[in-house]
């Protein structure tokens, strides 16, 4: 399976690395493709190393900017000409979507998904991550999106949170399935 991970490109403590690292290692041993957005800095860094090293594949795509930070030895990397492109090319080279701990750009990548998937125009599973409980304030925003009648789908539809980086991998290939 073709993993799109949407996360920060900063260098994080270990609290969001090690389960980043966890959850990287459980991808690459499992056969899948990490899909990302190819910088080797930070958080990306991490999680592509953990790919790398437990033997999954890489596909980056990167954006004219930030080029310079692409990583080497990708198995893949695309340079798009703009965010916008970037997202669209992240999302067409992957089967499912995992969302980290990021900033607002993250944010961004994980509201146009679950905007698409309200709007029918892709069944790709999404799976955030939640992390020492980092999304914890964006996961009731969108109960009260829900409650409010805000959302035109359940929520459970659009996007899973999930604790641990093992839960969110099995419910990834059980969506798809594997296993």
């Amino acid at each position: 399976m073709r993993i799109c991970v949407f996360l920060s490109a900063a260098d994080l403590d270990d609290r969001y690395t090690r389960p980043a690292r966890e959850f990287a290692t459980l991808l690459g041993a499992g056969g899948h493709t990490l899909v990302w957005g190819g910088s080797d800095t930070g958080l990306m860094k991490v999680v592509a190393d953990g790919v790398q090293e437990a033997g999954g594949r890489l596909v980056g795509v990167s954006v004219g900017f930030l080029a310079a930070k692409a990583r080497d030895g990708a198995d893949e990397m695309v340079i798009a000409a703009d965010l916008s492109e970037r997202k669209k090319l992240l999302l067409e080279k992957a089967d499912a979507v995992v969302v980290m701990v990021g900033g607002t750009g993250t944010l961004d990548e994980a509201t146009e998904i679950m905007e698409l998937k309200k709007h029918g125009h892709t069944d790709k599973p999404l799976v955030v991550l939640n992390t020492e409980g980092f999304y914890d304030g964006l996961k009731q925003q969108f109960q009260r999106m829900e409650s409010e009648g805000f959302l035109t789908r359940p929520l459970t539809d659009l996007v899973l949170f999930a604790e641990e980086p093992v839960g969110a991998l099995a419910h990834l290939e059980e969506s798809q399935g594997i296993r």
